[in-house]
């Protein structure tokens, strides 16, 4: 196979990376993609950095063992944890994270250099996201809060209704109902985009929402197109998903993540 015809590799703990995977098929459709999903050991969110770092070597290793031609991490818990080190240890390969394109587009959108994150605790306790909007922006404003819940709406479909809007109110009412209150919230957590039309009817309509998924898709648009890595052939690319428990929940979540039906038999169960 040539060099440009090899897949595109995402892994996350679960299916929140999906939101991600999407993002890539709408830039670039005819791109192949491997997408692993540890299931069995989700969320990474609430696991000691060693254990978070581990997990994310042996999905790493199993995508790079099957020949991809970039790594993703669809995941803000492992990139916050992980990425320096998979960075190292696949080198020359090309390993994006969602953290640093999520923080450079918080930066463009916010007008008054006050931005709200939003994410797991493993991130929010990390600083990753604080970092690189330090770092990109020195002196920018960032409140920070961790909202596992939206996880478990997330997973479970709950994705409107009152109980759903009342969760989100709890979390981003103390951050938003103030006169000083952020112009920018950045959706640190691939989960999150299915959660948007809660968010904002919550937040004011001013209120500039960034979806990490998003800007990392052209992220790695940008990344294959320097490098000439681009699949030249223009016939749409083939999807292969693996998990690490119960591909039948992978498919029923998933199609939730994805707005489309997954067959079955396209999701395959591994071992890390």
């Amino acid at each position: 196979m040539n060099a440009d015809s090899l897949p595109i590799g995402l892994f996350d703990s679960g299916v929140g990376g999906l939101t991600v995977l999407a993002a890539i098929q709408r830039r670039m459709p005819n791109e192949n993609l491997l997408y692993l999903g540890d299931t069995a050991r989700l969320p990474y969110g609430t696991k000691s950095p060693g254990t978070i770092a581990r997990y994310a070597l042996q999905a790493a290793s199993k995508l790079v063992a099957l020949r991809i031609k970039l790594l993703v991490i669809a995941c803000n818990t492992a990139t916050s944890t992980a990425l320096p080190d998979l960075r190292r240890h696949f080198a020359p390969l090309p390993v994006i994270g969602v953290i640093e394109p999520g923080a450079a587009a918080a930066v463009e959108s916010s007008r008054k250099a006050h931005v709200a994150v939003i994410a797991t605790e493993a991130t929010i306790g990390r600083g990753a996201y604080q970092e690189a909007l330090q770092r990109l922006q020195p002196g920018i404003r960032v409140t920070s809060k961790p909202c596992s819940l939206l996880v478990a709406l997330a997973e479970e479909g709950w994705l409107e209704g009152r109980e759903c809007e009342s969760v989100v109110a709890r979390y981003l009412n103390p951050i938003f109902k103030n006169e000083d209150a952020p112009d920018c919230l950045l959706l640190g957590c691939t989960h999150f985009p299915l959660l948007l039309n809660p968010i904002r009817n919550i937040l004011n309509p001013d209120v500039r929402i960034v979806d990490s998924a998003e800007t990392t898709a052209q992220c790695v648009l940008d990344e294959l197109a320097s490098t000439g890595l681009l699949r030249k052939n223009r016939n749409k690319g083939k999807v292969r998903f693996f998990t690490t428990d119960d591909p039948e929940r992978f498919v029923h979540t998933g199609s939730l993540f994805l707005g489309a039906a997954l067959p079955l038999n396209s999701v395959q169960l591994v071992d890390l």
